[in-house]
């Protein structure tokens, strides 16, 4: 049996030093490449950060397995035994560009249930942090369980790529709902988006696409706190090959339901 005290200090204490490693990163000339398109940014930072990950999980926990953004550990075709789910950095455009708004995303699964999910926002020094049935906590403060917000109050995350004409979901669908709440945010890092709804900053995040290593912590801190976390159809997250997502307080789910999408999910196409 997986002794997940242990394992999770060892998660702590390493996100930790690769936090302070990418910090001081930022004096140094960072070698840029592109990958799916040109906006699609990787960094050597996210390659040696992903390295870092790897080389200490296998050295204390070699029957673990990594699933990693950038690929470094054996290929992942299932959720079997504990697999580390590592995001190096989630925002990278972020960290090129303005050197904020990025974290270190871990989520630590056995046989496909989350157990252990870490969200470490690097610059502002928050980490996120939860296990299973122990409730969710920044830093050493327990976040309380989410409570219910109406739609007109409601601050939700959105990036504006969804409201334009797209090949994944019918923007006009979602028009709506943009002009109903109170207001809209888009921070251009999944995994602090889904730690700002845990922890009550924001109310609702949407998107149409996303990895594994994008929502896996994140759905453990949601889970923990009473959100609502599913696809943009309504169904469950897809951990190997990615999906949409849509996390939010309790209630909102079924109130967006029933007054934009007309008790039909709207068909995202991933």
């Amino acid at each position: 049996m997986e002794n997940y005290t242990e394992i999770g200090t060892y998660a702590k204490e390493w996100i930790m030093t690769a936090g302070k490693r990418l910090k001081s990163s930022f004096e140094e000339n960072l070698n840029i490449e592109t990958k799916a398109n040109a906006n699609d940014l990787v960094t050597n930072m996210d390659k040696e950060i992903e390295q870092f990950f790897l080389d200490r999980i296998t050295e204390t926990f070699p029957t673990h397995r990594i699933f990693g953004e950038e690929g470094m550990g054996k290929r992942v075709t299932d959720l079997k035994g504990v697999v580390w789910i590592i995001d190096p950095i989630d925002g990278t455009m972020n960290f090129v560009h303005q050197q904020r708004n990025f974290a270190i995303s871990i989520g630590i699964y056995e046989d496909g249930i989350g157990k252990i999910g870490l969200i470490y926002d690097v610059v502002h020094n928050e980490l996120y942090h939860a296990f299973k049935g122990k409730g969710a906590y920044l830093n050493d403060i327990k976040l309380p369980k989410l409570t219910k917000v109406p739609i007109s109050e409601m601050i939700l995350s959105l990036n504006a790529t969804w409201l334009m004409e797209n090949k994944r979901i019918d923007h006009q669908i979602l028009t709506p709902l943009v002009k109903d709440v109170r207001g809209t945010r888009s921070y251009g890092s999944a995994a602090i988006e889904m730690a700002y709804v845990a922890c009550g900053r924001l109310d609702a995040y949407m998107t149409m696409r996303l990895a594994p290593w994008d929502f896996a912590a994140g759905s453990i801190l949601i889970e923990e706190v009473g959100g609502e976390i599913t696809t943009m159809s309504g169904n469950p997250l897809d951990y190997i090959n990615g999906s949409s997502l849509f996390v939010s307080k309790p209630g909102l789910h079924q109130a967006i339901l029933e007054s934009y999408f007309h008790n039909s999910w709207p068909a995202v196409n991933y």
